[in-house]
């Protein structure tokens, strides 16, 4: 029988695997790393996974979303995440990931050689994982953005 350190201590280093899956997963994005990408996500096709970019439908199947995430890469030059309000979840063989992606991004200037302007959004993001003998792997990804208001829609009266 283990004691409640012994659980306390697996449960620390459970979570701290799974935000190690996490952050790989925002690392291989900004690198342009599908290989390494697609080995984040569940193998196989008997848990199907799923993906929602912002402002695209869901994605299911493990082919789809890797062909999703190789199409950004393609289209994309430069993509930094900043993660800020991470929190870990966890039940049994399957963790739940809450974020803020605070994303820095660019596509190519006009004139072909240089990087564009960068543009930066802020969506919020679920990630889950389920524990497999290889490790945490990805099984959803959803990321929504997160609509701000600016200082003129907030001053503004209502009509009538």
């Amino acid at each position: 029988m283990s004691s409640g350190r012994d659980e306390h201590a697996e449960a620390a280093a459970d979570i701290a695997a799974v935000e190690r899956a996490n952050t790989a997963f925002y690392e291989a994005m900004e690198r342009g790393d599908l290989e390494e990408l697609s080995g984040l996500w569940l193998p196989g096709e008997d848990l199907t996974v799923s993906c929602v970019h912002p402002g695209w439908p869901v994605l299911s199947g493990r082919g789809e979303v890797l062909r999703s995430y190789a199409l950004i890469m393609a289209n994309t030059d430069y993509i930094q995440f900043f993660l800020t309000d991470v929190g870990v979840s966890m039940t049994g063989d399957t963790a739940l990931v809450t974020c803020t992606e605070n994303i820095l991004s660019g596509g190519p200037a006009e004139d072909g050689n240089a990087l564009g302007p960068l543009v930066g959004q802020l969506v919020v993001a679920t990630n889950v994982f389920r524990r497999t003998p290889d490790g945490w792997k990805l099984w959803s990804h959803h990321g929504s953005p997160v609509l701000t208001e600016t200082g003129e829609e907030a001053d503004e009266e209502p009509s009538s």
